[in-house]
């Protein structure tokens, strides 16, 4: 009993560290264009997929400042 349910909580916690790291790639990928990094992250911590699509569609800010 007290193995199954360590195994679960284990389990739980790996794919909570993995929810987070991956929320992490539509927030860098935004952040390079000069877009907010806590704004995205937050973002895709709810709405991955639609967060990885809107971050790679905005416009790159950070090529205004140097045009």
């Amino acid at each position: 009993m007290v193995i199954a349910a360590s195994g679960w909580w284990f389990g739980s916690i790996v794919l909570l560290v993995l929810w987070i790291l991956i929320a992490f790639w539509p927030a860098r990928v935004a952040a390079r264009k000069g877009h907010s990094f806590i704004g995205y992250f937050l973002f895709s911590l709810v709405f991955f997929p639609a967060a990885l699509i809107v971050a790679y569609m905005v416009s790159d800010k950070s090529s205004y400042a140097t045009a």
